[in-house]
Order: structure tokens, then sequence, then C-alpha cells
């Protein structure tokens, strides 16, 4: 880290956090000749979740010239995502080459650690300030406009640092969005999830040797992911209902091992295996925020909401809200507007592509069956298949909908929308906790 004596005057841009979308948006702001700041609380590398890249980070990487990185990472490459019933059915994979051949299409699985401390030394490379160790500990106003932010540093010295614009990338702690109550807890998705690390596991071969494996539970409660990563390990954890996961239950090691049990397919694949971390576990983390903009701040990231681990869209929605972010920064700043409608021109369109791979989320959890629906529906598989990659932001794939509910058993009705309301008694007990062991941390 940087000491204090070495911050410049007057960035153009202060960015709260160093995860993937707060790398994003400053790379980006940066490239165009602005001057960035960034405060990072943590120091790098540091763990985080989120481990499966889908195709569409791949227009956003290339800006941020990240791709030749990955080309000569060790990370594994990632072709294709497969799905297994209750029952232990398999469905056919859904080859992202096959849907869109196209370099795009393969993508990797990558350690968070490792990933987010390459992100955010490419920002440094293209000029970004990027300083760990340091906590924001609020944002300056004027009036209701952001004009920078207080920092504090490693020895507990504090000062104020100006700038036109504060990004708040702060992740799930949501700096802004809690100073401003702007969360608003998804009233469906209402999951947590247990976690650890094996070595040695079963892996596929070929080009399955790096696919993501969603296995459901044959209780249909939950259901596992299954991700090879590097150094012959494998991330393997159980996502279901809060309430079943954690409520009149023993400890996550018990938890976590019952469900192994009841998921045979999952029990063969770790038979082999060892496992090599404690378990890692967290809870209440589907939300989002009811404005992504203010008069001279913008939200990305987690800090402005998070979807659900099932179809690995975290780092793909946090570098698309970074992106677009940046953009409209630029943008604001040629045109001498930072106010709140410039800032989050963006966010209504965002919120859209979220609503659709939300869609796809609740249809999973409520019953909906990949291989059925392609079996009566194969004209439509390549659709589905781009909402698997994260091609998000279109109208295009609505296509697939009505198809969808034409399967509904009678009295069935679309999933609720994100803001349909949580009721008070449930959101005053929402945490968004994240527990980690002691020991190894990827």
């Amino acid at each position: 880290m940087k000491s204090s004596t070495h911050l410049s005057n007057n960035p153009d841009v202060v960015v709260i956090g160093g995860g993937p979308a707060g790398s994003t948006v400053s790379t980006l702001i940066a490239q165009q000749g602005y001057r960035v700041q960034l405060f990072e609380r943590e120091r790098f590398p540091r763990f985080h979740i989120g481990e499966s890249l889908i195709p569409e980070t791949y227009w956003v990487l290339k800006r941020l010239g990240m791709l030749d990185k990955l080309r000569e990472s060790h990370f594994v490459k990632k072709y294709s995502v497969q799905f297994v019933s209750a029952s232990g059915k398999q469905s056919a994979p859904f080859y992202f080459w096959d849907n869109k051949p196209h370099e795009c299409s393969q993508t990797w699985q990558v350690v968070r650690s490792e990933f987010d401390l390459m992100m955010l030394n490419n920002a440094r490379e293209h000029g970004v300030e990027a300083h760990e160790g340091v906590r924001v500990r609020d944002v300056l106003f004027e009036g209701q406009r952001a004009v920078g932010v207080k920092i504090q540093q490693a020895d507990g010295s504090e000062q104020e640092v100006r700038a036109r614009v504060v990004v708040d990338a702060s992740g799930q702690s949501g700096l802004l969005q809690n100073k401003f109550k702007l969360r608003v807890w998804d009233p469906v998705l209402n999951k947590g999830g247990i976690w650890t690390y094996w070595q040695g596991a079963y892996r596929d071969t070929g080009r399955d040797e790096g696919a993501t494996l969603v296995l459901q539970t044959a209780n249909r409660q939950g259901w596992f992911w299954y991700i090879p990563l590097h150094d012959d390990r494998v991330s393997v954890g159980v996502v279901a209902p809060f309430d079943y996961l954690f409520k009149g239950r023993d400890s996550h090691e018990q938890t976590y091992n019952e469900e192994v049990e009841r998921c045979p397919a999952v029990k063969e694949r770790l038979s082999h295996g060892k496992r090599v971390t404690g378990y890692f576990a967290t809870r209440d983390y589907s939300y989002r925020g009811t404005q992504v903009s203010g008069d001279g701040w913008v939200l990305v990231g987690d800090a402005f909401g998070f979807l659900d681990p099932l179809y690995s869209s975290g780092v793909l929605l946090a570098l698309r809200s970074g992106e677009m972010a940046a953009d409209a920064i630029v943008e604001g700043f040629q045109l001498g507007d930072v106010s709140a409608a410039q800032l989050g021109k963006w966010g209504t369109g965002f919120n859209q592509g979220v609503d659709r791979m939300r869609r796809l989320v609740c249809e999973y959890y409520e019953g909906f069956s990949f291989g059925q629906f392609v079996r009566a529906y194969p004209h439509l598989s390549g659709t589905i298949t781009d909402l698997l990659i994260g091609d998000l932001f279109t109208d295009r794939v609505d296509s697939v909908w009505q198809p969808m509910e034409s399967q509904y058993p009678e009295g069935k009705t679309p999933p609720s929308g994100w803001d349909s309301g949580t009721p008070p008694e449930v959101a005053d007990n929402k945490r968004n906790e994240l527990v980690l062991p002691e020991g190894l941390r990827p």
C-alpha cells in the first residue's frame, strides 16, 4: 500500500473496493485518461467465492486487456455446463462453442484470490492508483452530491480525498446502499450455501474436464455445484433454502455431510477425494438496490446487488455493471454532467438483464427441467444456452418464457418480481453473513 504522502491530488474518480467490479470500472475510466484512485480495505490476495466464469465475461475482459493474462494462466478451461437431476439423470452438456463458434465460448474456472489480484494489478498497469489496506469510512457530500471520501490508513490516520465521482464497489457490505437504506431483499430467493474444497476428487476428461456441474439433491430441496479448479482441486458446495439448511441443523460440517449422503452423484464423485479445507457458509445474499446512482455517485457489482450462485452469473454482473458505469461516467465528464440520471442511465437495461437470469434461476428452483424443455422445444436449445452463457441484455432471449409457461402444471404462475415485497418480519431478520473457516482458503 502506498502511504498517504503518495496520494495524488484531486482524482477525477474515487472507487471504493478492488474486486472485479471496482477494478473493471477503474481500469476503463483510466484508459480514457482520467485520474482514478481506488481504495481496498483488505490486502490481496484474499479469499472470495464465485469461481466459475461464464462466456459473456469475454467481452469486458477483452476491453480490460485481460485475455492474454488468462490464456497464459493455469486456470482450468471451461467449455460447458451440465445438469444432473434428482434421480441422477444427466442432461446433455450445454457446450458453449456448439451454440456460438467463437473464442468467447471458452472461459475459465478461476481461484478468486488469484483472479482478483490479476484484475487489480491490471488496473494499476492502466494507470489506476490502487491502495490496499485502506478503509473508506464514509462518503463526503455537499448537499445531495457526493464529492469524495474519508479514508483511514492502516496506522489509523484519516484524511479526505475529493473527487468528481465516487463509485461504490464495496461488495456486499454496501457502504452507500446501507447509508441510504436502498437494499431490497429478494422475496423468492431465500437461500444459503455451505461449501468446501477437495483434492483428487473425480474429474471428467477432454473438453468436459472443466465443466461446471449442477446436481440436484434427491429430495429436491437443494443442489450442489461441482467446479473443477487447477492443482487437482474441486470446489463443491450445497445451496438450499435458508430454513432447510440452517434451522434446526447441527454444525456446517454435519449438514454438509448429510447433504452429500443425500446426493449419490456427488458422493460418488467425492469418494476418492480428500477434503483440504474447512467449511465455508453464507446466507441472505440475494438482494438489489432501489437506486443505482445519485448525484456524483454510482453503485456497481455486489454493492448494487447479488442474484444467486446457480448459473455463475456473479462475476459477469460485476464486470458488466462496472463497464456500463464506466462508460456513463466518461460520457458524463465529456458532457459536464455527473447527475444521478447520467451516472445511472444504464440501470434500467442492466436490471432487465438481471431479471432474465433471475427468471431462469427461479424457474429451476420451482422444478424447471432443462432436458424436458429442450426435448419439447429443440429449436430453443440455443436460446437457453444463450441465457446460460450470460447473453442477458437483449430481448431476443425472451422467446423462451411463453414456451416455459406452457409446461406449467395447472394453477402455477410465473415467479414474482424481485421488488414485489419481502414481509418486514422476514426482512428484519436478514443478516447477509459469510463464515470463513480457519486454515487454508484458496
